[in-house]
């Protein structure tokens, strides 16, 4: 019953027979390597950008704050929603990589920024000349921190507001896959065809060792982004080993397979949530990861029997049995039926 994180989910099979295969000769280091060569070649194909800089790096974290680095200058301000991962898990780390940039924080309902207070955040800036910060990029979460996916006309209207005042757009695809999936949709589709500029492609979280995928559709950034990855001691000698886990998810859609079986499961834990008698979601799964309103008592009844997920902004022990707490449920590629069957039987036991 773990439901805490895709984070804690097993790293699959397939991808640890890709490094032990790439364990039994020599290769060449820093991203040299020929498995490399073939990666690159691989996301160019899958996401219909033949001129596309492609790197790894094996942090979402380094990934996110290396983009952003390469995008704003210290005196920038990066505009992302009030909820976004690198405002509210990544400690400071985009402030510290792009040696002083600040995040102007922007409002939007279910985790997603509205274009309209894009718009307005974006023109409160530059205004007071060398007193405020400049307009820098705009990061979009994809899918969001609330489990919600930004639909196709979402993206393009966010990078249209970005676009018109001239400023680039990253998207945080730690769970880009996973949102791809919800979507049905490429991901040309989901990136550059809808106005994104840089891309943090995600594998960790959906079934790798350790590894995220930079993308750049326009290469005139790739030098500065090979130096600052340098310059940050996120440029691995034995590169190969993260080529390797990154072929591994490309082959045969493995990485669509993957998601496409956490995000059923939690289509699934959804639907005993929603016929617990006590149980409200905050809103339709549309990824891999739920937020429902339970009582203490279910809580700790199911923390008891041994459930484990994050309870969001309360505590489990209190006073009244009966105060409704927000849960975080996350499901991986490993998520079992039964497992959820045995998290909803000690639910309805409450």
């Amino acid at each position: 019953m773990q439901f805490t994180s895709d984070n804690a989910g097993p790293v699959h099979p397939k991808v640890m027979e890709a490094l032990h295969r790439a364990n039994e000769a020599y290769a060449a280091p820093y991203g040299a390597d020929d498995i490399m060569t073939r990666v690159t070649a691989k996301i160019r194909d899958i996401f219909e950008a033949p001129k596309a800089a492609v790197y790894l790096v094996p942090l979402g974290t380094a990934a996110n704050s290396l983009i952003l680095a390469t995008f704003a200058k210290p005196w920038d301000t990066i505009f992302c929603h009030q909820t976004a991962h690198i405002q509210q898990d990544e400690c400071n780390a985009p402030e510290f990589y792009t040696g002083g940039a600040k995040l102007t924080l922007v409002g939007g309902s279910d985790g997603k920024m509205d274009p309209e207070a894009l718009r307005n955040a974006i023109e409160a800036e530059e205004v007071r000349g060398v007193h405020g910060p400049q307009r820098g990029p705009v990061s979009i979460t994809q899918a969001t921190e609330k489990g919600t996916v930004y639909s196709f006309e979402d993206l393009t209207a966010l990078c249209d507001v970005a676009k018109h005042f001239g400023v680039r757009t990253h998207m945080d695809g730690a769970r880009f896959s996973n949102a791809l999936v919800h979507l049905d949709c490429t991901p040309a589709e989901m990136t550059w065809k809808a106005g994104i500029d840089a891309v943090s492609f995600g594998g960790t979280k959906n079934g790798l060792m350790g590894v995220e995928a930079v993308i750049f559709f326009d290469p005139s950034s790739a030098w500065e982004f090979e130096l600052r990855r340098k310059r940050a001691a996120q440029l691995i000698s034995k590169h190969r080993y993260l080529s390797a886990q990154m072929e591994a998810y490309l082959a045969d859609d493995l990485w669509l397979d993957l998601a496409s079986s956490s995000n059923l499961a939690a289509r699934g834990l959804a639907r005993g949530l929603e016929q617990s008698s006590m149980a409200h979601l905050h809103h339709a799964p549309e990824a891999n990861m739920l937020f429902a309103d339970l009582p203490r008592k279910a809580h700790q009844h199911l923390h008891a029997k041994g459930a484990n997920y994050y309870l969001w902004g309360g505590r489990l022990q209190g006073d009244d049995p009966d105060e409704r707490l927000t849960a975080r449920f996350v499901t991986d590629w490993a998520a079992s039926e039964d497992n959820t069957e045995t998290f909803l039987a000690h639910l309805r036991e409450v």
